[in-house]
């Protein structure tokens, strides 16, 4: 998978499952699970036995997720993750060996980074994205708007202590392009087999980044507003205008369902404010920065 392919997948929705499987076969119905709940994508820890073998179940379950690797401390780790389907690694530190071998494979890596001299590592490496580990015990987002201040070419997975309370804040921040987030497959519901509840921890947990609003509807067939905004995709005619605090996750989370951009307004600064997206014959879905 290409490097910008993969960010751009990560950055929408912007939240990553931090899973610790005991069991290979907990890993089929759990894929299926996240997928139903919107979230299609998964970092899988190497810190079971179980790690290389859940991530070909669900592999195989899934073939449309991202999935990848965490915890990875060598690069036998990290053959042992690529060759179960990993398309990427994430390792708690800045281990240049692991990067290293990734980089001669063409493999995507995060490595976990917590101060500015890791961060000046992570460059002379030539990468271009870390993981701010462990993000809430390292001093959460004050810090790490204060580290990343001097590195503006670096972007950043926080993670650690992320939870549905705190990770807004940390997607508003321009650097933060996804949270690495475990609260979203708790170890006692996975323990017990419950993966409808953690298919509804993934549905609330997609809605709370986006929190799309109905700022405004109009409707050209028999049906009201009310209607529309579910139908948008089914072709209904009509106009819809979201907003969201998220615009430009949620415009990259839409076009990989199958939206497409038609035109876009830009504020002062030249960035986009709003854009209309089409949706179905005859609709139009405007959504704007909120």
């Amino acid at each position: 998978m290409e490097w910008q392919q993969m960010m751009d997948r990560l950055k929408s929705p912007g939240i990553v499952p931090v899973i610790r499987i005991e069991e290979e076969a907990q890993a089929a119905p759990l894929a299926k699970a996240l997928c139903r709940g919107g979230l299609p994508l998964a970092e899988v820890t190497f810190r079971t036995k179980a790690a290389a073998g859940a991530i070909a179940r669900m592999r195989e379950a899934c073939p449309e997720m991202l999935l990848g690797a965490g915890t990875v401390l060598t690069p036998e780790q990290a053959a042992s993750a690529v060759e179960a389907g990993a398309s990427f690694i994430v390792s708690p530190g800045l281990n240049p060996a692991v990067v290293e071998w990734c980089q001669g494979r063409g493999v995507p890596v995060i490595p976990g980074c917590a101060t500015a001299t890791e961060m000046e590592a992570a460059l002379r490496l030539g990468l271009t994205a870390v993981k701010f580990f462990p993000a809430e015990a390292a001093g959460g987002l004050k810090v790490l708007k204060a580290l990343s201040a001097p590195y503006g070419g670096l972007r950043f997975m926080p993670t650690g202590g992320v939870t549905p309370e705190n990770m807004g804040e940390y997607l508003k921040f321009g650097p933060v392009f996804c949270c690495g987030g475990s609260f979203i497959v708790p170890d006692a519901l996975l323990r017990a087999g419950d993966f409808a509840g953690i298919e509804e921890i993934a549905r609330r947990t997609v809605a709370a980044i986006f929190d799309f609003r109905i700022e405004s509807a109009g409707f050209f067939g028999e049906k009201g507003p009310a209607h529309l905004f579910g139908e948008l995709f089914a072709g209904n005619p009509g106009e819809v205008t979201v907003s969201t605090p998220q615009l430009s996750r949620a415009l990259l989370f839409l076009m990989q369902n199958g939206a497409e951009m038609a035109e876009t307004e830009q504020d002062d600064a030249g960035k986009i404010c709003a854009a209309r997206l089409e949706t179905g014959e005859g609709a139009r879905l405007w959504l704007r920065q909120r």
